[in-house]
Protein backbone atom coordinates (compact mmCIF):
# COMPACT_ATOMS: atom_id res chain seq x y z
CA UNK A 1 0.00 0.00 0.00
CA UNK A 2 1.26 3.19 -0.99
CA UNK A 3 0.94 6.01 1.47
CA UNK A 4 1.85 9.50 0.09
CA UNK A 5 3.42 12.16 2.80
CA UNK A 6 1.51 15.03 3.83
CA UNK A 7 4.20 17.23 3.26
CA UNK A 8 6.28 16.00 0.11
CA UNK A 9 10.09 14.44 1.19
CA UNK A 10 12.94 15.35 -0.91
CA UNK A 11 13.45 11.74 -0.83
CA UNK A 12 10.42 10.96 -2.86
CA UNK A 13 11.37 12.96 -6.24
CA UNK A 14 15.13 12.11 -5.54
CA UNK A 15 15.29 8.25 -5.22
CA UNK A 16 11.96 7.24 -5.33
CA UNK A 17 12.36 3.68 -4.91
CA UNK A 18 13.60 4.15 -1.53
CA UNK A 19 10.79 6.03 -0.42
CA UNK A 20 8.35 2.78 0.48
CA UNK A 21 11.12 0.39 2.07
CA UNK A 22 12.28 3.51 4.26
CA UNK A 23 8.42 4.29 5.16
CA UNK A 24 8.57 0.66 6.22
CA UNK A 25 11.71 0.66 8.13
CA UNK A 26 10.86 4.08 10.29
CA UNK A 27 7.40 2.26 11.50
CA UNK A 28 9.66 0.27 13.33
CA UNK A 29 9.89 3.17 15.45
CA UNK A 30 7.18 3.86 18.38
CA UNK A 31 6.43 6.43 20.22
CA UNK A 32 6.22 4.93 23.33
CA UNK A 33 3.29 7.12 25.53
CA UNK A 34 1.05 7.69 22.11
CA UNK A 35 1.78 3.91 20.67
CA UNK A 36 1.91 5.20 17.26
CA UNK A 37 4.93 5.09 15.03
CA UNK A 38 6.76 7.96 13.90
CA UNK A 39 5.17 7.60 10.32
CA UNK A 40 1.75 7.42 11.28
CA UNK A 41 2.48 10.33 13.83
CA UNK A 42 4.08 12.82 10.95
CA UNK A 43 6.84 13.46 12.75
CA UNK A 44 9.67 12.82 9.93
CA UNK A 45 9.03 15.97 7.72
CA UNK A 46 11.95 15.63 5.05
CA UNK A 47 14.40 13.27 4.10
CA UNK A 48 17.37 13.67 1.70
CA UNK A 49 20.14 11.62 1.24
CA UNK A 50 23.78 12.65 -0.83
CA UNK A 51 26.24 10.62 -1.83
CA UNK A 52 28.34 10.95 1.34
CA UNK A 53 25.43 11.62 4.04
CA UNK A 54 21.61 11.50 5.01
CA UNK A 55 19.56 14.12 6.74
CA UNK A 56 16.37 13.71 8.07
CA UNK A 57 14.06 16.61 9.51
CA UNK A 58 12.08 15.86 12.33
CA UNK A 59 9.63 17.16 14.65
CA UNK A 60 8.44 15.54 18.33
CA UNK A 61 4.40 15.43 19.16
CA UNK A 62 5.54 17.82 22.26
CA UNK A 63 8.52 20.08 22.92
CA UNK A 64 9.15 18.62 25.78
CA UNK A 65 8.59 15.11 24.77
CA UNK A 66 10.26 12.89 27.64
CA UNK A 67 11.28 9.96 25.17
CA UNK A 68 12.31 12.75 22.40
CA UNK A 69 16.05 12.15 22.31
CA UNK A 70 15.56 8.34 22.21
CA UNK A 71 13.43 8.85 19.31
CA UNK A 72 15.47 11.01 17.17
CA UNK A 73 18.44 8.56 18.19
CA UNK A 74 16.30 5.36 17.46
CA UNK A 75 15.59 7.91 13.94
CA UNK A 76 19.00 8.10 13.10
CA UNK A 77 20.19 4.69 13.93
CA UNK A 78 17.63 2.73 11.72
CA UNK A 79 17.69 5.63 9.44
CA UNK A 80 21.88 4.88 9.13
CA UNK A 81 21.47 1.45 8.72
CA UNK A 82 19.13 1.34 5.72
CA UNK A 83 21.09 4.49 3.95
CA UNK A 84 24.22 2.87 4.60
CA UNK A 85 25.74 6.42 5.00
CA UNK A 86 26.16 8.41 8.08
CA UNK A 87 22.70 10.14 9.10
CA UNK A 88 21.73 13.10 10.80
CA UNK A 89 18.42 14.26 12.18
CA UNK A 90 17.21 18.30 12.28
CA UNK A 91 14.70 19.31 14.50
CA UNK A 92 12.17 21.01 12.30
CA UNK A 93 10.73 24.49 13.57
CA UNK A 94 7.10 23.52 12.80
CA UNK A 95 4.65 22.69 16.26
CA UNK A 96 3.05 18.74 15.59
CA UNK A 97 -0.73 18.95 15.67
CA UNK A 98 -3.04 16.13 14.48
CA UNK A 99 -3.64 16.81 10.63
CA UNK A 100 0.13 16.14 10.37
CA UNK A 101 -1.10 12.14 11.15
CA UNK A 102 -1.38 9.74 8.19
CA UNK A 103 -4.80 9.32 7.05
CA UNK A 104 -6.88 6.99 9.30
CA UNK A 105 -4.10 7.00 12.31
CA UNK A 106 -5.89 8.75 14.84
CA UNK A 107 -9.35 6.78 14.25
CA UNK A 108 -8.65 5.02 17.84
CA UNK A 109 -8.56 8.47 19.32
CA UNK A 110 -12.01 9.09 17.45
CA UNK A 111 -10.63 11.73 15.27
CA UNK A 112 -11.22 10.88 12.25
Amino acid sequence: MTVKSKVPWQLESDHPEMLEPFREAMRQIVDPEIGLNIVELGLIRDVKIEAEKANVTMILTTPFCPYGPAMLEMTRQKAETFFKRPTTIEMGMEMWDFSMMEEGAGADWGLY
